[in-house]
């Protein structure tokens, strides 16, 4: 049977799954339709805002709607924040409709090359990398957004001039007051997108498929006379909280600039947990009315939060640690199981059993997933993110990530490691109590929703150095469906991996391709091609390099599998938190408006602003944590019903099963060596492998995805955009992993 091809169906059962998949593809479209039209509103009006048309708009809607219950804050809150809440939880139930999206339907080869937004790279040199021509565009918007705010606002304020009466000496002083006033309103319509793409685990980047880290930090400055710099007024803006609203961004701005991530990677993430002070301060700063403007984006922001706050507080344990003669590390860490084959109909099914059936327990992952880890032994504070080296195909407890030694953290996590090993010596005779142990704490997976390697006939995966880690992930993944005959579309694969010296070799031992798919060379056409960079020659023990792996170990530790609260976890119950949260929130700060607020003739606006923050973490800790707690009896109730999976696991992270009969007879070693090449003394030559890649694969559709330093992705983009003759453009990987920063 064909790959593509879906097993014969009976005429009962497929004519319920057509119908089915009918209702959920007309709902899809209609939600879909319905957030294109609020989110397209919400913009423009946002857009026109600074000009004398959004201002009569705004002044109507008040007009309309601040006699409400909701009084005036609300009715600001309700046009500038309510379209983005609308819009999540609309996305939500998408999600829970959606299910895993097919994405391995052969798409029709047109006769032209496609021009795709989100992949296409326009810049590449510049400051921030390499630029898609959507996040070009992006930028463009926001110039033109900002410029057009500046020329609306100076024409609106020198017709409010005119009705002021001051002497021609104080004038020039007053337009300067009200340039800084209207800054500081750009700043604020500017931070209601700040905080929506920094959310980790945001169901609005699940729904457009974008990773947090492709999010980009703005700044809002403001112009105030230094005379008033220390001042705090009870009515209008306090200018004090501003400064300090705007030194705490201005700190988390210059930290997050490439050179401090990469080279000071502590300094960066300990200076962003300064988004507290700038919240709140901000809040204080111009009060409850104009900070409903943003309080959208940072609601989203504090359910991201908390949820990724009660993730991470489990401990979890390490099934196995390894070190590669290369110095790199393997964590085989527990989780629990996994079901990547969710499709719409039984998602829907499963929002049934969700409610009057037994309990399941699921962790969506796809194979280009990263995570956060934290090891307490080392420290209590520092999160370190990781690229998945595992596929979740591989095994259903557990998932492994490579880490490479290259910092002070990870050069103490290899110690760690050391001991461990030392300890597991039989002639080492320690007692329970120095016994040394790895405790473990993650955050994740993130990254993209949609596994978008498998929607591709032709690969390129360019990796350097330990950038190779999603792409073992990425093979075992294929492999894995190409032996049990699931959808995958990926017919020819190239890998180009560079790496400085030939022990780095040995991390070729962490995928086993023949016994993943023991025919592989008769279902896809795979080649390895290794540069090695700082070598002329390979060394005598090269040829077995890739067999040296030391010994593993087993950490003694009292902990359990990672939890789904963030990442890709159920939809249904993080729909239910946004949801229960929001409602939550409404709630309170009604109740707040009309029995403490309008009771006792409560004016002074920066405490309004201090009770608006308060009710919106009051209503995620309150409503949202009730939410999250059943959210964990629910998982642990579906844990007793799923068999304990640790007696599964081999020591080598490795769960057992049994020897394919495909493998007896077969000669893997010279099976392995047909499709990898290493070449020593030389770096990979980019426009000859992509015009030899022309000539051989001729017009077809191509992904080609980069994982490595910031250099390698540059060059690998430049090729691409001067190869329009391929159909398919660049796709690269902005992936986070231990060559980004100094660990």
């Amino acid at each position: 049977m064909d790959d593509h091809e879906s097993p014969l169906l009976s005429k009962e059962s497929s004519s319920s799954s057509s119908s089915s998949s009918v209702v959920a593809s007309s709902f899809k479209w209609i939600l879909k339709v319905l957030m294109s039209v609020i989110f397209v509103a919400w913009v423009v009006f946002l857009f026109v805002y600074p000009g004398k048309l959004g201002d009569g708009i705004l002044t109507n809607w008040r007009a309309v709607s601040s006699h409400t219950l909701f009084g005036t804050t609300g009715s600001m809150f309700l046009i500038f924040s309510g379209p983005i809440l609308v819009i999540s939880v609309l996305a939500s139930l998408y999600l829970i409709i959606s299910g895993e999206e097919n994405v391995f339907t052969k798409k029709k080869i047109s006769k032209f090359p496609r021009f795709r937004l989100w992949t296409f790279p326009v810049l590449v040199d510049g400051p921030f990398g390499v630029v898609s021509a959507a996040e070009f565009l992006g930028i463009m918007i926001f110039s033109v957004f900002f410029l057009w705010a500046i020329y609306a606002y100076t024409m609106r304020d020198l017709d409010l001039l005119d009705l002021f009466h001051v002497l021609p000496e104080d004038r020039s002083m007053l337009l300067l007051e009200i340039t800084g006033l209207r800054f500081g309103m750009i700043g604020l319509l500017c931070m209601v997108f700040l905080f929506l793409p920094i959310s980790r685990g945001s169901i609005l980047l699940r729904l457009v498929d974008i990773p947090f880290e492709h999010a980009t930090n703005f700044v809002s400055t403001y112009s105030i006379p230094v005379s008033q710099l220390f001042e705090w007024k009870a009515i209008g803006i306090a200018v004090l909280p501003g400064v300090i609203s705007l030194v705490a961004g201005l700190l988390m701005w210059v930290t997050s600039l490439q050179y401090v991530r990469k080279h000071y990677f502590e300094l960066f993430f300990y200076t962003h947990q300064l988004y507290i002070v700038f919240v709140v301060f901000l809040a204080l700063h111009v009060g409850d009315y104009l900070f409903s403007i943003v309080a959208g984006g940072i609601f989203l922001f504090i359910l991201d939060r908390f949820l990724r706050f009660c993730q991470s507080r489990r401990t979890v344990d390490v099934i196995s640690a390894k070190s590669f003669p290369c110095g790199t590390l393997e964590l085989v860490l527990s989780k629990p199981p996994s079901n990547n084959s969710v499709s719409p109909t039984s998602n829907l099914k499963h929002l049934l059993t969700f409610f009057f059936k037994c309990p399941t327990l699921d962790m969506r992952y796809n194979a280009l997933s990263f995570v956060f880890l934290q090891v307490r032994e080392l420290s209590w504070l520092q999160w370190h993110p990781f690229s998945v080296s595992s596929s979740p195909l591989d095994g259903k407890h557990h998932v492994a990530v490579l880490i490479k030694v290259l910092g002070g953290w990870t050069a103490k996590l290899r110690d760690k490691l050391s001991k461990l090993y030392e300890a597991e010596n039989p002639d080492q005779l320690l007692s329970p109590l120095s016994y040394p142990k790895i405790t473990t704490c993650v955050e994740g997976p993130y990254g993209h929703e949609s596994p978008y390697h498998l929607a591709y006939e032709n690969l390129v995966l360019v990796a350097g150095g330990i950038g190779i880690s999603p792409f073992f992930a990425i093979l075992s993944d294929i492999l894995q469906r190409k032996r049990d005959g699931k959808a995958c579309l990926p017919k020819k694969v190239l890998v180009i991996w560079a790496i400085k010296n030939s022990d780095e070799l040995s991390l070729l031992s962490s995928i086993d391709i023949p016994s993943l798919c023991p025919s592989f060379s008769q279902k896809m056409n795979l080649e390895i091609n290794i540069y090695v960079t700082r070598q002329s020659e390979p060394l005598l023990e090269d040829g077995m390099v890739h067999k040296m792996v030391n010994p593993s170990v087993k950490p003694r530790s009292n902990g359990c599998p990672m939890s789904v609260l963030v990442g890709t976890g159920d939809n249904i119950w993080s729909g239910l938190y946004l949801v229960s949260s929001t409602i939550g929130f409404v709630l309170m700060i009604t109740l707040l408006d009309i029995f403490y607020i309008n009771k006792f003739n409560i004016t002074a606006w920066w405490y309004k602003g201090l009770l608006f923050v308060v009710c919106m973490v009051a209503s995620v800790l309150i409503f949202g944590g009730l939410v999250v707690v059943f959210w964990n009896l629910w998982g642990e109730k579906a844990g007793d019903v799923e068999p304990n999976g640790h007696d599964k696991v081999t020591t080598n992270g490795e769960e057992l099963h049994n020897p394919s009969a495909e493998l007896k007879g077969l000669n893997t070693e010279d099976d392995i060596q047909s499709f990898i090449t290493t070449r020593y003394g030389t770096r990979p030559d980019f426009k000859e492998i992509f015009e030899s890649l022309n000539e051989k694969w001729g017009s077809v559709d191509v992904g080609v995805i980069v994982c490595g330093p910031a250099s390698l992705q540059s060059t690998v983009a430049k090729e691409i955009r001067s190869h329009s003759i391929w159909r398919s453009t660049n796709h690269p990987l902005f992936h986070f992993n231990s060559h980004s920063f100094d660990l």
